[in-house]
């Protein structure tokens, strides 16, 4: 089976919509959404009725912590992340705030795990951004889950794959765009698949991979987008234009 793995798409119809046509050119035939679909965006509605109707065809899907605040909107604004959450709850029917509500955290698919940010405390968003945080992920996975050899999330808006091999520690390996790198099941492996709807790594190019559970080959893509439209979307909406700036610098 080839999987699509997307996460972090903030209401980014542009990106999510560039993204599914490619992966649909890949033969993707099953979708997974690791969350953070709804926040910073101008079209948090539009995506999630994507999303929802990909689950009729078997997509899996799960909460990030941005759709958490969409649902339930903190009080007080304290950082950039929970600065468009009010305006995002107000987008979203009240069957589409009950639909991200009630997602779960973390699904396995058998030797995979997937989460949004950490399995080390899913519900506590850790960020797996270096070798320490991606070792406490991948051996919470190994020692809760039965038979998982494999996390992927997202969560950190870049695109990495670490492993480990006969040693304890994790090796971290830089992946190419387009590439395909074997992922064999008698290591263990962890990957965080980048942000489809606002990339941070200097580049606009949306980003997701695919898995391939035949060959066991896992292959990170980016994908060009309209990402002036999606930046054009966001200051017409009225939201901060800080949040278009930055998806046409790719930060």
């Amino acid at each position: 089976m080839r999987l699509a793995l997307m996460s972090d798409i903030h209401g980014n119809i542009q990106a999510l919509d560039a993204c599914l046509h490619h992966a649909r050119a890949q033969k993707a035939q099953r979708f997974a959404f690791l969350g953070d679909m709804v926040g910073y965006g101008a079209d948090p509605d539009a995506v999630l009725e994507r999303i929802m109707l990909l689950t009729e065809e078997g997509a899996l899907v799960l909460k990030g912590n941005h759709d958490e605040m969409a649902v339930h909107p903190p009080a007080e604004v304290k950082n950039v992340g929970a600065s468009t959450a009010a305006w995002t709850h107000n987008q979203l029917t009240p069957e589409q705030r009950d639909w991200l509500d009630a997602l779960p955290l973390s699904a396995q698919l058998d030797k995979v795990l997937l989460v949004h940010a950490s399995a080390d405390g899913p519900e506590l968003w850790r960020y797996v951004y270096d070798e320490r945080a991606a070792t406490a992920s991948l051996d919470a996975a190994i020692n809760g889950w039965a038979g998982v050899r494999y996390v992927f999330g997202g969560h950190v808006h870049e695109q990495s794959l670490y492993y480990r091999g006969s040693t304890a520690s994790l090796m971290k390996f830089t992946p190419q765009p387009g590439v395909a790198v074997p992922v064999p099941s008698h290591r263990q492996w962890l990957a965080t698949v980048g942000s489809v709807g606002q990339p941070r790594d200097g580049r606009p190019e949306a980003m997701y991979a695919v898995l391939d559970t035949e060959r066991w080959q896992l292959t990170f893509h980016r994908v060009p987008y309209d990402h002036g439209a999606a930046a054009w979307a966001i200051r017409a909406a009225g939201l901060p234009h800080y949040f278009a700036d930055r998806l046409e610098k790719g930060r």
